[in-house]
């Protein structure tokens, strides 16, 4: 079938995301995008030419199925572009393939179809050792990719639409049989780009990049009610070389929280998240901005997120972890964090989350260690931060320089709450607790921070 101009506009979008990425540097833009280069598919089919219809009624599931079993067994040269004209194409869960694009054009709406009842389940991961919430299996994500690489899911910010109320109701009525699906989760995957899409109503977490390598998320809006249950924006998960940037996250549970498995089945697994960049990042949440956890039984290093904007926040900064993880988590640096309506500024802690079962080793202690937070402003902000370390593992490094954090006008002003931790503080107001004195008078923070 013949598409005419709409080839040559995705041929000239797609030039324009190449550009995009490559003229950042170039402006004095620090971007961390180079580690995937946007691939150019000369191949490029439609949804259409297998039968697909628009009307948000149909359902597409074969010929989403069918167009890509068509990417994975004739393997063109460079890959295929699946291309999703504008409509509302309803379908249940697919498997993307590698070396394909998919594409969607503006007013383009790829629906999770709301019927559970055939939704496919899959093992659950060897780091959790059961399903996120309930034992067992797990629904497999509404789009999943697994032991792929060199794909992009990009377009004209069209959307990604979970339909996710129908989840949401199960879980609060009790009678899920097994872990809500995510939007979108790659696994065991690298080179992997995803941009310039909408995503919303996510039935559970919405992208999880899961013992990923190579990864880019850029230019993506990701929308949920705040009261819809676990919608985390983005959880990259035992996997490195992470890099996200330039989006837009209002949902229900943490915008960006990095992950690596969960007590006795993640330290067994033992891979841990590393280079993680998270930057220029604007959102809304009840719970938190940016976090590390509380599932860090791999261990996370090397975490750095800047140029982050928060309002109507439940936490603006949260590091969690809890005895039976195990895990360390170090070289963390968050910095240049703006924050408006927020009820706790920074908090770090050794006793959030809960356990896979009965068998988790209560000896198993996280360490958690070089901590870097700089240069944060906070207005009205109900308490400035809490710092709960554990008396047998007692967090070390922990560096706060340049914050402000501000109350509402009026307010009286609330203090730090601090317990085994060790640091320094410089420039911090409110005052911070005594256990964070200032770096010239201990050896910590000695690094330039």
């Amino acid at each position: 079938m013949k598409h005419g101009g709409v080839w040559d506009a995705i041929t000239c979008f797609a030039a324009v995301l190449v550009f995009l990425q490559c003229s950042c540097s170039a402006a004095g833009l620090v971007t961390c995008s180079g580690i995937v280069p946007m691939a150019y598919r000369s191949d490029k089919i439609s949804i259409t030419d297998f039968g697909a219809v628009g009307d948000g009624r149909t359902l597409n599931t074969k010929a989403f199925r069918e167009a890509i079993y068509r990417i994975e067994h004739l393997k063109r040269r460079g890959g295929t572009l699946l291309y999703i004209p504008p409509g509302v194409y309803l379908t249940e869960s697919f498997n993307l393939t590698s070396r394909m694009t998919l594409y969607l054009a503006k007013g383009a709406v790829i629906q999770a179809t709301q019927d559970t009842t055939n939704w496919p389940l899959i093992a659950p991961l060897p780091s959790y050792g059961r399903g996120r919430e309930r034992p067992g299996g797990r629904y497999m994500s509404f789009i999943h990719g697994d032991g792929l690489h060199d794909v992009i899911i990009t377009g004209e910010n069209g959307t990604i639409d979970g339909q996710g109320d129908v989840w949401w109701n199960m879980w609060r009525q009790r009678t899920l049989q097994f872990t809500r699906p995510n939007l979108v989760e790659f696994k065991d995957s690298r080179s992997i780009i995803i941009s310039n899409v909408i995503f919303k109503n996510s039935p559970f977490w919405n992208i999880h990049p899961v013992y990923c390598s190579n990864v880019v998320i850029r230019y993506v809006t990701i929308l949920a009610p705040p009261d819809s249950p676990n919608t985390d924006g983005i959880d990259p998960d035992s996997s490195s070389h992470v890099c996200i940037e330039d989006s837009y996250i209002s949902t229900g549970d943490d915008l960006v929280a990095v992950k690596s498995g969960w007590d006795e089945y993640g330290i067994a697994y033992g891979r841990p998240s590393n280079d993680i960049t998270i930057r220029r990042l604007t959102g809304s949440s009840p719970f938190a901005g940016i976090a590390v956890g509380s599932e860090t039984s791999g261990g996370v290093t090397n975490v750095l997120a800047e140029h982050i904007t928060l309002y109507n926040t439940g936490i603006g900064i949260h590091l969690k972890t809890n005895i039976g993880r195990g895990g360390i988590i170090r070289n963390i640096t968050v910095s240049n964090v703006f924050m408006d309506k927020v009820r706790k500024g920074i908090k770090i802690a050794g006793d959030v989350g809960d356990h896979p079962d009965e068998n988790y080793n209560p000896n198993a202690l996280p360490v958690m260690k070089h901590i870097r937070i700089k240069n944060v402003w906070g207005e009205n902000v109900q308490q400035p931060g809490l710092i709960q370390g554990l008396k047998n593992s007692p967090f070390t490094d922990i560096c706060l320089s340049n914050i402000n954090l501000f109350g509402s006008s009026g307010a009286k002003n609330v203090p730090w709450k601090c317990a085994d931790v060790s640091g320094g503080a410089v420039q911090v107001s409110p005052s911070p607790c005594s256990e964070l004195i200032s770096s010239r008078q201990t050896g910590e923070c000695s690094v330039p921070f």
